[in-house]
């Protein structure tokens, strides 16, 4: 291997004097008028320019080759040319005027393609759009697309839902490697911060074919902010206060980039106290506090691209229990959990003559621990309020040196190489090989999981035709994970228990199939089937004991199989300058679906649940619209509706299956100025039906609406861009519960009015 990279190497170094250049001229196709400061992008090897005044740009020092050019530009749609150098004559591109905004390359697929060219249906939002929904997380934020939801623990705790489907069903990449952080612990966050974020994909359905285990329902895939353009040096400042949890948050980057290196530092601090359900209650210990790094170091040049990204989260989140001590202190109270993640990735890309290799290592360091009470309660509760307060204040006093009731030590190396063939005629294929190699260790007395090794490698191959109206897309892929547990004794229980070794063994074959048909140019249609799996996790395997943060006495199941689904899509899109209409229907079967299932026994004051399987199905769609009419290309109306219907065979119902919703969105944009720029003004309304379709254990769950809106502007003074922005959700400051929030079963609401006010500056 170390020979194959090295030769790869040299092989690249051979390209670095090439002498080829791209000339062009992009005008409006209406009017013929130059087009100024549209972006030039360049895929492979990825260079971009702008146009000049008159519409010009070049790009030099370029190889022979087969090469797609992006162009894209506000107002305009974003157009792809397929290229090959050398040229004989320059580029002429026109672009057509629209007010849909700039369509950018979708990165989670292998093509990397325009979406509106993707034979997979990707959802792509900004994280500047999520704030403007004034979201207080990633996964908070991404609810806003429709077949998104999260599954909530207060306002620290979310883990994305896809299609009715989260924790180790969907997958999620950030700087290009899979994250592994735990996801099997519903009360277990992302660990991830949205400071230093560009933006997030997802992709509904089986992934499984280009990510392996774990993207059977889905996968979210968070790309890092870009580096400053060429030559140039970029710094912000930003913060922001919460007025129902009366938290701060302050923000700060910096980067800058010459001719081929470029870096980048960033840095994070929110705190935040107990949130307000509304009812001028506080829920006790939903308080957290998060520190947030991000560095950076990129190279490129014709030949080579290399991205070197350390990220650093450190959090306590309180795990809330009750409506108990009202307070908007933001110290530690107990339980709570304290998770430290580090991430290590470098992602290159070697460009060949007509050809190109992508390798991806990642290493991801998940620190986890978790304090809990350990005294008796007392037999007489303290009543008085000044009491409970001092109690609190004297906390962290008393437990400096208290020692975790659970820690554990999650090691991942992950890597990810694909090689793109040299295009033939309409075809481009690619062939890749994927592993992780993790280690889990405990270091303190309580275990939820044993010590153990999982080793994983996949080989997969994906090809793509292209025709003119027609795209098709195909691919395989074979997995293979073993798991390594070793055996231990439990000693809090009720009664010793001692669980034994393990050694598994899980494999899998999956494919995928799909086409995209541009039935007129406004008409496109998408049909995909693809199959996915997923093995089960160490909890299902081999857990026995408490589980404190859910409440409940977990027994794992030796005899496991793998869960194997087949998904079938179908997405039907009709869109012109001023009008978007889509519907996507889906159908998922999944065999051996995992879930727990409670014995009616009690043991250490908890219920007793043990994982079994069935076969299952999710069913359902989205669908929804987006006007702008003309000449009021300012103004803007979106509704999306969406549905996810659960069932095992047995007829019963799946449990945390989002209810259906509607969320309709006014917003406009204002018109600028010599100072003012980049205004906005929006309203939203987020209906969510009664969900009555619930699994045994659970109740049905009353519907509500939520009304959103938001203000912001910049302002451009001496060089330096000033920006405002208001953010209210939840203005009504009704008393709401989701169905899909773990605080359910204790009756406690979900967090009332929100207001954010940010300003940040930009030099």
């Amino acid at each position: 291997m170390k020979n194959i990279i090295i030769g790869l190497l040299f092989l690249a170094a051979g390209n670095l004097y090439s002498q080829q250049s791209i000339q062009g001229t992009v005008i409006d196709s209406n009017t013929g008028e130059p087009v100024v400061g549209a972006a030039i992008v360049l895929q492979k090897p990825e260079r971009g320019t702008i146009t000049n005044l008159d519409g010009e740009f070049i790009l030099n020092n370029l190889s022979e080759g087969t090469f797609n050019l992006v162009i894209s530009s506000l107002g305009y749609s974003t157009q792809t040319v397929k290229l090959e150098l050398p040229l004989t004559d320059q580029l002429l591109v026109q672009l057509s005027p629209s007010a849909i905004e700039i369509e950018e390359v979708i990165i989670s697929t292998p093509f990397h393609q325009l979406q509106s060219e993707n034979v997979m249906k990707v959802e792509r939002v900004t994280i500047e759009n999520l704030e403007r929904t004034g979201a207080n997380s990633i996964t908070d934020g991404i609810s806003q697309i429709a077949g998104v939801e999260t599954l909530s623990t207060g306002s620290a705790i979310g883990k994305p839902v896809i299609r009715g489907l989260s924790s180790n069903r969907v997958l999620v990449y950030t700087q290009g490697v899979r994250l592994e952080n735990q996801q099997f612990g519903s009360e277990h966050g992302l660990g991830l911060s949205s400071s230093g974020v560009e933006s997030v994909e997802v992709i509904k359905g089986p992934a499984s074919l280009l990510y392996g285990s774990d993207a059977l329902g889905g996968v979210l895939y968070i790309n890092p902010e870009r580096y400053a353009p060429a030559d140039s040096t970029q710094a912000d400042l930003e913060t922001n206060y919460y007025t129902n949890t009366e938290g701060i948050e302050f923000n700060g980057g910096f980067k800058t980039s010459g001719e081929k290196f470029s870096y980048l530092l960033r840095g994070n601090f929110g705190s935040y106290s107990d949130y307000d359900t509304g009812d001028e209650l506080r829920v006790t210990n939903t308080r957290f506090t998060e520190y947030d790094l991000k560095a950076g170091i990129g190279f490129r040049d014709d030949s080579y691209k290399g991205d070197l990204r350390y990220n650093l989260n450190s959090s306590f989140a309180g795990i809330p229990e009750e409506i108990g001590i009202q307070s908007t202190s933001k110290s530690k109270m107990l339980p709570y959990q304290q998770v430290d993640n580090h991430i290590l990735s470098l992602d290159n890309s070697f460009y060949f003559d007509d050809s190109s290799l992508d390798l991806k290592l990642g290493y991801i360091f998940n620190n986890r621990k978790e304090f809990e009470e350990e005294h008796e309660e007392e037999e007489h509760e303290e009543e008085e309020h000044e009491e409970e307060e001092h109690e609190e204040e004297e906390f962290e006093e008393e437990h400096a040196d208290e020692e975790p009731a659970l820690e554990m030590h999650l090691k991942t190396f992950n890597y990810d190489a694909k090689y793109h063939f040299p295009a033939r005629g309409k075809f481009e294929t690619i062939v890749g090989v994927q592993g992780m190699f993790q280690t889990n260790e405990n270091l303190a007395e309580e275990i939820l999981i044993p010590d153990a090794t999982t080793n994983d490698i996949g080989i997969l191959a994906t090809t793509h035709y292209h025709l003119e109206t027609i795209d098709f897309q195909a691919g395989l892929r074979y997995d293979l994970r073993r798991i390594s547990a070793e055996g231990y004794e439990l000693h809090e229980t009720e009664t010793e228990t001692e669980v034994a070794p393990l050694e598994r063994s899980f494999n899998s074959y999956n494919g995928a199939l799909g086409v995209k048909i541009d039935l007129s140019s406004t008409f496109t249609g998408r049909l995909n089937l693809a199959t996915g799996f997923r093995a089960p996790t160490l909890a299902e395997l081999t857990s026995y004991g408490s589980h404190h943060g859910t409440n409940r006495f977990e027994i794992g199941n030796r005899d496991l199989d793998n869960e194997q689904n087949y998904q079938l899509d179908l997405a039907l899109e009709y869109r012109n300058d001023h009008f978007e209409v889509y519907s996507n229907a889906f159908y998922n079967r999944i065999s051996n679906y995992i879930f727990l299932d409670p014995t009616g026994e009690v043991l250490d004051d908890n219920f007793v649940f043990e994982y079994r399987q069935n076969d299952a199905k999710l069913y359902g769609g989205e669908m929804g619209l987006h006007i702008h009419p003309h000449p009021l290309d300012w103004l803007h109306f979106e509704s999306n509706y969406e549905l996810v219907v659960g069932k095992q065979d047995t007829g019963d119902y799946l449990p945390l299956i989002p209810a259906q919703s509607i969320l309709n969105k006014l917003w406009v944009e204002l018109p600028e100025g010599t100072t003012f720029k980049n205004g906005y003004a929006s309203l939203s309304v987020k209906s969510v039906f009664d969900q009555e379709k619930i699994g045994l254990f659970e109740t049905e769950t009353a519907g509500y609406s939520l009304v959103n809106a938001g203000f912001g502007t910049a302002v451009l003074l001496n060089e330096i861009m000033w920006n405002f922005r208001i953010t209210g959700t939840n203005l009504l400051d009704r008393s709401y519960i989701s169905h899909l929030s773990r605080l359910k079963p204790e009756g406690i609401p979900n967090m009332g009015r929100n207001v954010i006010f940010s300003i940040g500056l930009q030099f």
